[in-house]
């Protein structure tokens, strides 16, 4: 792509994101949210491949959808209520359409299908920036609305997401697909803490947006989209593919990394607003997701495969992103001793 072009639609998505997330009205949310789905269209199908064009169809038909949703629950309580504010949400039904609005925004249970499919049709950059940045402006509404939602249907999402995220991550052998997956299952854990701690959500949503941005990196390094390749990435840089093997450990949440942090906190919350049997059922769901993190682990460094797979060598690493994949690693690895700071901060 064209690197004027490429510039304009990034900085598109960024002015998007911030319409959104500073936005009192909601008119403004709304056009940032359009600005955001019109800018990252392009950046889905650059590579011209049926499959791109297929995602980012689907992609344009759900955001289109769910935006329409958002306007017609804004005018729905603007109709009963006379406010435009977003804080101002008070209509049971305007509640009701904004939480199936940003579920099929964000790609929650039931409103998943079309996140898989759309990320395993990007380039793995663009799946970044779906993963990640694309989320911050549905969460941010929710974090804005909160007080209004409905506490039993925003669990009963979490729950459902968090069992399906883990559940259909299973068999996959695209790595695309199973972080697709691995994104709604971490979607479900921000979703049943908003009502009761909206902070966490964001602290969980930051933890993941480090972590995911971590992996992604790391993949488009050593150019593996699939598992097959991935057991023979080990011999294109080593020590990156023993970094990705914590990171992928992280992501799946294990206590000395800093993935454990935000489920820790969000289970404490949970048993502190006495809803013990669903921190001990999201934590248990949670253990599917763990699976494939681990056959993924595995992959990464553990296997050697008995046969050779045909795949690209690579004879030179990009440096420009090594730095940057450093630092990131060293993040997704390294907080949990600094949480007490983490805490202060948020």
């Amino acid at each position: 792509m064209n690197p004027q072009a490429n510039l304009i639609f990034i900085t598109s998505l960024l002015l998007g994101t911030t319409i959104t997330i500073s936005s009192n009205h909601w008119i403004m949310a709304w056009t940032g949210l359009e600005i955001n789905t019109l800018a990252i269209l392009p950046l889905i199908s650059k590579s011209h491949h049926p499959r791109a064009i297929e995602a980012a169809t689907k992609y344009f038909l759900t955001q289109a959808a769910a935006s329409a949703l958002v306007l017609f629950s804004s005018m729905t309580n603007a109709w009963y209520t006379g406010q435009w504010d977003i804080t101002q949400l008070t209509h049971p039904t305007s509640s009701l359409i904004l939480t199936s609005a940003i579920a099929m925004k964000l790609g929650l249970v039931p409103f998943h299908f079309w996140f898989p499919e759309v990320l395993q049709g990007s380039p793995l950059t663009t799946g970044l920036l779906l993963s990640t940045i694309m989320k911050l402006p549905p969460i941010t509404l929710l974090y804005m609305t909160s007080p209004s939602l409905n506490p039993a249907l925003l669990t009963t999402l979490a729950i459902l997401s968090t069992a399906l995220g883990g559940w259909m991550g299973l068999n996959q052998t695209q790595i695309r697909k199973i972080l697709a997956f691995s994104s709604i299952s971490h979607l479900g854990w921000m979703a049943i803490i908003i009502i009761y701690n909206p902070k966490l959500t964001l602290l969980n949503f930051y933890m993941y947006t480090l972590m995911t941005a971590t992996v992604f990196l790391t993949l488009n390094t050593i150019k593996v989209l699939k598992l097959s390749t991935l057991m023979t990435a080990w011999t294109k840089i080593p020590s990156l593919n023993a970094m990705l093997l914590l990171t992928l450990l992280s992501l799946a949440g294990l206590p000395p990394l800093t993935g454990f942090l935000p489920k820790w906190l969000i289970i404490q919350e949970l048993t502190k607003q006495d809803m013990a049997p669903a921190a001990t059922l999201i934590s248990l769901l949670s253990l599917l997701s763990l699976f494939f993190y681990l056959r993924l682990a595995y992959c990464t460094t553990i296997t050697l495969p008995p046969h050779t797979t045909n795949h690209m060598k690579q004879w030179r690493t990009n440096k420009s992103t090594s730095m940057t994949i450093a630092i990131l690693t060293t993040m997704s690895v390294m907080l949990l001793p600094i949480s007490p700071m983490i805490l202060t901060i948020v």
